[in-house]
């Protein structure tokens, strides 16, 4: 059973995970920044750290070697993500198996997998898993134009990795799929660590 975690996020994030914590009898730390340390999540904690410096509020909240050493120098035996943040990093859940902290949360080894979509895809359809038509990845215009005709409309195209919610666009015709796919190819997110893309027959959604 855990018996002190940090909270390695802000805001309502952290504060519902504060009580959560607080009704399962666990300890709670929560870390803030210069511009945060007025913020309530602060003072719902058991205890609550400065992290980070003034000019950059959301900079240490990324850091992971910052978080793990201060859950190290504050007693804490896990840290938990919340969502958002570092929630999909495998390198936070990596740094917290090597610390001899618990990462609330997937192995390290599951959120690589689960964060590269092809990956995914191939474990999942290896494991049985129905999954939905798509494509490879494709790399220029006209191959985007020759997969998308092979997955069949209507389709998204989409990140193999990174880019969040915004890693998705339709194309319900031929007439402007490869525009889409151009757009997207070209469009980067700072946060975005791919430039890798694959057409998707959708779930569910539009035109479906």
């Amino acid at each position: 059973m855990l018996k002190k975690v940090l909270v390695a996020n802000r805001g309502e994030i952290a504060i519902r995970a504060f009580r959560a914590a607080y009704e399962l009898g666990i300890r709670t730390v929560a870390v803030y920044t210069p511009e945060d340390r007025d913020s309530l999540h602060r003072q719902k904690a058991d205890e609550a750290y400065g992290i980070g410096e003034a000019g950059h509020p959301v900079r240490a909240y990324l850091d992971v070697e910052t978080l793990v050493d201060k859950a190290l120098e504050v007693g804490a035996d896990s840290i938990y993500p919340g969502y958002g943040f570092l929630s999909e990093s495998a390198k936070l859940a990596s740094a917290c198996e090597e610390a001899g902290l618990t990462f609330v949360g997937p192995p390290s080894e599951v959120i690589s997998l689960t964060g590269d979509k092809i990956k995914a895809r191939e474990a999942a359809e290896a494991a049985g898993i129905p999954i939905t038509q798509a494509s490879g990845l494709v790399s220029d215009p006209d191959e985007a134009s020759e997969a998308a005709e092979e997955v069949g409309y209507p389709l998204f195209v989409k990140a193999a990795s990174g880019e969040g919610a915004g890693a998705c666009a339709w194309s319900r015709t031929p007439r402007i799929c490869k525009r889409r796919w151009m757009r997207r190819r070209a469009r980067r997110s700072p946060r975005s660590a791919t430039r890798r893309y694959f057409w998707s027959r959708p779930s569910f959604g539009p035109g479906t």
